[in-house]
């Protein structure tokens, strides 16, 4: 198929133009809000053509659009590129807006075509043996779960990331987070209690948030989500009736990790499946999806789920209470 990149950006560059081209996709064109920008980006990354117009990005004869703009233009340009009749994978959160994001799936639906969020980390080899040992009740009844995801954020992202265009570290990683949570344990937050802070990078949004909840009726989860974070080790442990998983530097865009499961007594390595790029599962998934095979790894669906209780962790922190969903 040939593509429309909505967004020049840096996710784009380095991660899902390789994999496209690995799943023998074509990036035919690459918008941005800046014509020059787009120009550029186009003869840096070598894609057919470049434009500063959204309608002539989604015209032509592309077949699908990957959005990676800044979040606040995720809805706009969802819905012009579903409205060409555009098949749509998109960067989370799908919108600052609940409403926004369910209008983005319905119209997708009855426009009948593939509308899929890009929660890459749904193809790490960590999680998918976590959440196929949780399945094969490996460790009994959930417990608990406690996600870490604090790092140092890079000075080349310190844009939009840190003000109101970004939404701070709760639309970047905590969003995943709350994926992780319902794509390895099958279970829906039902309760958020945040607190959010200002460690030095942001004047506001927070740059370093905690989090609790519930996920069902009684299983706990906390996470903890900054940017300001240097040599912290990403993961999460899952703990249950009996035995827990923990899962080691798994929260990033690259395949690295490691899965242990301790339990009676033991403390065992888990096998994991090699992967060499997280975002090409999730292209072929989409591209089988487009024709008619099976779904995209995360769908339209699962990008709303993920974004409602993303914006319920920052109603929490503004209004100083705990918010069901």
């Amino acid at each position: 198929m040939k593509w429309a990149i909505l967004g020049a950006s840096n996710v784009a560059a380095t991660r899902v133009l390789p994999a496209l081209r690995e799943c023998g996709q074509t990036a035919a064109v690459v918008l941005s809000g800046d014509a020059a920008r787009a120009e550029d980006y186009r003869r840096t990354h070598d894609i057919e053509s470049a434009t500063g117009d959204l309608r002539d990005a989604v015209g032509g004869d592309v077949q699908a659009a990957y959005i990676s703009s800044t979040n606040d233009k995720h809805f706009d340009h969802a819905m012009a590129a579903i409205d060409a009749g555009l098949h749509v994978l998109c960067e989370k959160p799908l919108s600052f807006d609940v409403t926004q994001a369910q209008k983005m799936v319905d119209a997708a639906a009855a426009a009948g075509v593939v509308f899929a969020t890009n929660h890459h980390l749904r193809t790490h080899p960590v999680h998918r043996a976590a959440r196929k040992l949780l399945a094969e009740g490996a460790i009994g009844d959930l417990l608990s779960v406690r996600v870490s995801n604090a790092i140092l954020l890079r000075q080349a992202l310190r844009g939009w990331r840190l003000d109101g265009v970004g939404g701070g570290v709760v639309l970047d990683l905590a969003v995943h987070d709350i994926d992780t949570l319902r794509f390895v344990t099958g279970m829906e937050p039902t309760t958020v209690t945040a607190v959010g802070v200002c460690q030095g990078l942001s004047e506001g949004p927070a740059d370093a948030v905690m989090t609790s909840g519930v996920l069902g009726t009684s299983t706990l989860f906390s996470l903890h989500d900054a940017y300001t974070v240097p040599g912290a080790v990403t993961g999460f442990e899952i703990h249950g009736t009996t035995g827990t998983l923990v899962a080691g530097d798994c929260m990033r865009p690259d395949p690295t990790g490691t899965l242990r499961i301790v339990a009676n007594g033991q403390d065992t390595n888990v096998p994991l499946e090699t992967v060499d790029n997280l975002y090409a599962p999730g292209i072929r998934a989409f591209v089988d999806a487009v024709r008619g095979d099976g779904e995209p790894v995360a769908t339209g669906h699962d990008g709303l789920r993920s974004v409602t209780a993303a914006l319920a962790v920052l109603q929490s922190i503004d209004e100083g209470r705990a918010v069901r969903l």
